[in-house]
């Protein structure tokens, strides 16, 4: 898939690879019954000069590439893309190309898919990295992957650098809009539902404009957002969808759709139940939400916000989760796991006392009763690290008496050391120096 910026070198002049290619070209029409000549066409042009005339026969000729042995497709298209390269505009010629490679390589159905990509990647990573051309490149490879449920994986690694490809291609919003949309049809033909909701935010959010956000375009594509934010079985948080402009404005021109919306966000099962009875079938009737798939996530929901809200204690009886979830007791624990599973609450199950702890639970909305909580949080911890403070510094305070203590003792000890000390010495110094008088009167005798 498209990577660092690569070379294509194939050996031949212009007119002689030229040539070549539109003989080749003959021969697969041959082999598919028809009797027009490409070389024909293509060697006055060659001769006459107008490299650029016989460019356009080659590219709109190659289209007869789709029936090239699949051993030599690669090859075929390696040579022509080296050819559209020495033009003078190489990107009028890429669209053609790239449309053609969007067809299935009839030769070869089973590795059509590998053999597509393959020449589109070599396409994209031959041009220069602030190429336009690479943005209609990379449609087609979408498109590749769109139409043969290709797994997206395939190009996921690549996408890292997308913010910097649109920077280099200077693409206009509505251009970026277009591969956004791109990208969540192919992650939603690969079954990757978060992916393609993310991709659908960001095309969304190149229409938050005061003239585009209540525009028809935008309506559908912010009823399209919430119906994938919804069904998405790893998406719990839609913050970012309710902050947009286009979806506020479906408060009044579709209310269903937002009002749904708002009891995911931030609403509980109780409030789901109650939208379905007033609002008969009309979940059932949208194409793409399915009932059960939105009960199963507003009670992962609902069971986020009770732990949120347990307070101090921190702890949530089996009884009070089954009540909110309107499942049987003995159910509670496989919920809990669940929803430990989908990472929006850790804790840990007791059997024995029927309550579930709670270390970690996230918040779905964060307004004024969640800073609150938090500050009484922080006031909480401020007293307990100023109450360790104080006991630091106590026992530094003694600890340090003590160190004065013990050095006035060893002070003493060492004066009186002194005293008895010296008066020894001085002793035992006059006592040699009487043996050494006397032994030098001895000498003298």
């Amino acid at each position: 898939m498209p990577a660092a910026t690569n070379t294509l070198i194939v050996e031949g002049s212009f007119e002689e690879l030229s040539d070549e290619f539109a003989t080749y070209l003959d021969s697969l029409n041959a082999g598919q019954n028809q009797q027009s000549s490409v070389q024909s066409d293509v060697q006055p042009l060659l001769q006459g000069g107008k490299k650029e005339d016989a460019l356009k026969k080659l590219v709109v000729a190659s289209s007869v590439l789709r029936n090239a042995p699949e051993r030599e497709f690669v090859a075929a298209y390696n040579q022509l893309v080296h050819l559209v390269r020495q033009a003078p505009k190489p990107e009028m010629f890429l669209a053609p190309i790239c449309q053609n490679l969007s067809q299935p390589v009839t030769s070869s159905p089973q590795n059509s898919v590998g053999l597509q990509l393959n020449v589109l990647t070599t396409i994209f990573n031959t041009l220069p990295s602030d190429s336009e051309s690479r943005y209609h490149v990379l449609l087609a490879i979408l498109t590749i992957i769109r139409k043969s449920s290709a797994s997206f994986d395939i190009i996921r690694p690549q996408l890292k650098t997308l913010d910097l490809w649109l920077q280099n291609w200077d693409m206009d919003k509505d251009d970026a809009r277009k591969l956004y949309l791109a990208l969540s049809d192919a992650a939603a033909e690969s079954s990757d539902p978060s992916a393609s909701y993310q991709y659908l935010l960001r095309a969304l959010r190149t229409l938050q404009e005061a003239d585009e956000a209540s525009s028809q375009e935008a309506q559908q594509l912010s009823i399209r957002a919430i119906g994938t934010a919804l069904s998405a079985p790893q998406t719990f948080d839609f913050s970012d969808l309710t902050a947009l402009d286009s979806v506020q404005a479906l408060r009044k021109s579709e209310a269903n759709w937002f009002d749904l919306l708002e009891i995911f966000a931030t609403e509980t099962l109780d409030d789901y139940n109650e939208f379905l009875s007033a609002h008969g079938d009309w979940v059932k009737q949208q194409q793409g939400l399915d009932e059960q798939a939105l009960e199963t996530k507003m009670r992962l929901l609902t069971l986020t916000s009770l732990a949120a809200s347990a307070g101090q204690t921190r702890t949530l009886p089996y009884a009070s989760i089954a009540k909110a979830l309107g499942i049987e007791s003995r159910e509670t624990e496989k919920w809990v796991i669940d929803v430990i599973r989908a990472g929006l609450v850790e804790g840990k199950l007791s059997q024995s006392s029927q309550t579930f702890l709670i270390h970690r639970a996230t918040y779905r909305v964060f307004g004024e009763h969640q800073w609150r909580e938090v500050s009484a949080r922080l006031d909480m911890w401020k007293r307990s690290l100023e109450g360790v403070l104080r006991v630091l510094a106590e026992q530094k305070r003694e600890y340090a008496v003590e160190k004065e203590r013990e050095g006035r003792e060893e002070s003493g000890q060492q004066e009186r050391g002194k005293g008895f000390g010296g008066r020894g010495g001085r002793g035992y110094q006059r006592g040699g120096r009487e043996k050494e008088t006397e032994q030098k009167a001895v000498e003298v005798e």
